[in-house]
């Protein structure tokens, strides 16, 4: 198989985005950026955990970063924005919404 490219997994990310209703970051260079870090973990952990958190390197300790991370939905949902800024709303893209900083969700004891 072919690895995929920042630019492919841009595309691939965008359209997952579309798929939940959400958009990527209209900063495209910010996008690329974050998928040339998922393409980084993933040769690292052979998975794409979100480049926004430290991952252990363990599968099964790091699922919920996996992006997307489990605590996507509800970020977007209440902030208009994925913790790192990956997915957002169409209305944060318009600057509607206040781009804040999204509070880490994950439980401390994954955090280490």
């Amino acid at each position: 198989m072919e690895p995929v490219s920042p630019e492919k997994l841009r595309e691939i990310l965008g359209k997952f985005a579309v798929s939940k209703g959400l958009e990527t970051n209209a900063d495209a260079e910010f996008v690329l950026d974050i998928a040339e870090g998922l393409l980084a973990n993933e040769e690292r952990f052979g998975y794409r955990s979100c480049p926004c958190r430290l991952a252990s390197g363990l599968l099964d300790r790091d699922r919920d970063i996996i992006c997307p991370c489990a605590y996507m939905p509800e970020d977007t949902r209440e902030f208009g924005s994925c913790y790192c800024g990956l997915y957002v709303t169409k209305e944060w893209n318009e600057g509607k919404v206040p781009h804040v900083k999204v509070p880490e969700r994950r439980p401390e004891e994954k955090q280490r």
